[in-house]
């Protein structure tokens, strides 16, 4: 008979990492793109949006101010849990953080993932990643289990409704006069295939549409990376822009990064330069709502996952049809095998 589980004993947020300076960028995106069939053209494209921003992402500071924000929700409701952040593409990596978590002791921690929508990229890929680190660090690694995805939790719908709302007092124009477009980053049709990513994003985009009271709402796609021959998530947002502005069915529109929980590079560059850029030459009215961030709504969300799991709460709150997801996730969820295109020597 297995010995019990330890107590939960520490929270960890998990995130994707950011350069910090401009001699980080090459081997950042080297961290990213290691064994993907991504073009070198494109990697060296995406450095030079790093380098118009200094070379920092913003993704590393808004995760140390998303830090001191939990740590003050946990304090004010009696969650007593320290906390540690591991990255999978740049310092703190996960086996340099898993290593200090056991130095301290910790031997079961409860883990967030900075990722909203379930995929291999945004869930599985993570939970691989920590179970190589604990490999890496030893048999005195702790244990790490995530909590559910929140794509629905009400707390989350009502801080994108908030974000909806504030941008829409940006313009002057009739809500019934706006688009309000979702935005996620895209991803492989192969990978998409094999989760609930797209069917996560239209359930928390119809909740969102609906609490702000948005009628014209659609979702779009973002920061494609793969070869063009291999099919990813569409509509591009830019491309869905320019369609809907053809067919002169585009007044106004507010864009909604609901698939970030924070400001990327791929957010600043894609929708606030290309996306805004082509809105003002074409006189497209455009807001941009803001990502989560540190919204007390959001924080308070992150609070009442964990309490969930120390069986502090009860109720598992979910807004819309869906229900709340699973806490542990299925032996075959969200698998995904990269589907290489055919070369000249087969």
């Amino acid at each position: 008979m297995s010995d019990p589980l330890p107590e939960y004993d520490s929270f960890l947020l998990v995130s994707f990492g950011g350069p910090e300076g401009p001699d980080d960028v090459m081997p950042f995106l080297e961290n990213v793109l290691r064994g993907k069939n991504v073009p070198r053209e494109r990697m060296l494209e995406v450095s030079e949006h790093y380098k118009q921003f200094g070379g920092v992402s913003p993704i590393n500071e808004q995760n140390r101010r998303l830090i001191k924000a939990i740590r003050a929700e946990f304090d004010a409701k009696g969650v007593d849990l320290p906390i540690y952040w591991a990255n999978r593409n740049w310092t703190p990596y996960f086996a340099e953080t898993l290593a200090q978590m056991r130095d301290d002791g910790r031997k079961r921690a409860l883990a967030f993932f900075t990722s909203m929508f379930s995929c291999y990229s945004g869930c599985r890929q993570y939970r691989e990643n920590i179970i190589r680190a604990r490999e890496e660090v030893g048999e005195d690694a702790p244990i790490v289990e995530k909590v559910r995805m929140g794509f629905n939790h009400p707390l989350f719908i009502e801080s994108m409704a908030d974000s909806v709302r504030s941008a829409a007092a940006e313009l002057s124009h009739d809500d019934d006069d706006v688009t309000l477009m979702f935005t996620a980053h895209s991803i492989p049709n192969s990978m998409s295939d094999n989760c609930d990513y797209e069917k996560q994003l239209r359930e928390a985009s119809r909740l969102v549409a609906e609490a702000a009271g948005f009628r014209n709402w659609t979702l779009v796609f973002q920061s494609r990376s793969g070869p063009p021959q291999q099919p990813w998530l569409e509509p591009d947002v830019c491309d869905q822009i320019a369609a809907l502005d053809d067919a002169g069915k585009l007044k106004a529109l507010i864009l909604l990064p609901i698939g970030f929980v924070s400001d990327h590079m791929e957010v600043m560059f894609d929708l606030d330069e290309e996306a805004a850029d082509l809105c003002k030459s074409r006189g497209i009215p455009m807001a941009r709502a803001a990502t989560a961030g540190t919204d007390p709504k959001f924080v308070a969300m992150i609070r009442e996952l964990v309490q969930e799991r120390l069986g502090q709460i009860d109720q598992r709150r979910a807004a819309g049809d869906l229900g709340p997801w699973h806490d542990v996730c299925p032996q075959d969820c969200c698998l995904y095998t990269p589907k290489r295109p055919a070369t000249a020597a087969g």
